[in-house]
């Protein structure tokens, strides 16, 4: 199973839900990085990502993107794969 990072905030509705669709797939452990406790961690990521919004969610080394995103990812039948190490 990939790492999986993602860059949070603490009431973030997406933020539940992407985790919860994660863990639904069988992911254990996600690092979580709350930007909006770290002002550095949200510069990070918005570099990383050039977005502003979160969650911003990366599964190895693929930068997947929001909530939406993921949902979409899913949808297409690429998340359980690339969560296994292969290709969205």
């Amino acid at each position: 199973m990939q790492s999986v990072k993602m860059y949070t905030t603490a009431v973030c509705p997406y933020c539940i839900r992407a985790k919860q669709i994660l863990k639904s797939k069988g992911v254990e452990q996600i690092e979580e990085i709350r930007v909006d406790a770290d002002p550095a961690a949200r510069q990070q990521m918005m570099e990383l990502t050039r977005r502003r919004t979160v969650p911003q969610i990366f599964i190895g080394d693929t930068h997947v993107g929001g909530c939406d995103d993921l949902i979409a990812l899913d949808g297409r039948g690429g998340l359980e794969p690339l969560l296994q190490g292969g290709a969205a």
